[in-house]
């Protein structure tokens, strides 16, 4: 694995400085200053993701997670910001059948079970939506996930449910 040296660092902080700001057209123009060899390195790609998701760049985001995925097989967030990407493309279904598999590679993932959740609701099958929120719920083991939950209008069809869990 190739590394980012402190120069190139500076551009991947910079980048997300930015983006803190909310510039996300300056970010992009910050990561561009980086080596044509090193973009490719996660660290890179992943300022990048959330570049394109900034810019509502769904299509080139979800290009980017997927590499993300390829690249880091290990880890859960590629195939979390794929399937976030896809339910932005409004192909929620998709994601949501994607992620199932996910699910099982990464199964103290509590993003994985949290979004599932989000993405069955969404398409309907509420029974699979409380059981994946069910095990976030005990995975995470705060009440955070639960406020979170009662908040978020993916899980608007369960909030009488999850004052209950």
């Amino acid at each position: 694995m190739w590394h980012l040296i402190d120069a190139d660092r500076i551009h991947v902080d910079a980048a997300q400085g930015w983006l803190g700001l909310g510039n996300w057209r300056e970010a992009n123009e910050e990561l561009d200053r980086i080596p044509p060899r090193l973009r490719a390195h996660p660290e890179v790609l992943k300022v990048r993701y959330a570049i394109h998701a900034k810019a509502e760049q769904w299509d080139l985001a979800l290009e980017i997670a997927q590499d993300l995925s390829a690249a880091l097989p290990h880890n859960s967030f590629g195939f979390v910001y794929s399937a976030y990407a896809l339910h932005r493309l409004n192909r929620t279904e998709e994601a949501y059948q994607m992620l199932r598999p996910v699910m099982e590679r990464f199964p103290e993932d509590v993003s994985i079970r949290y979004d599932l959740a989000c993405y069955a609701c969404k398409t309907g099958n509420l029974k699979d939506a409380i059981s994946h929120l069910e095990r976030a719920i005990d995975l995470a083991a705060t009440r955070d996930i639960r406020l979170k939950a009662l908040d978020d209008p993916a899980l608007e069809k369960l909030w009488v449910d999850i004052s209950e869990i």
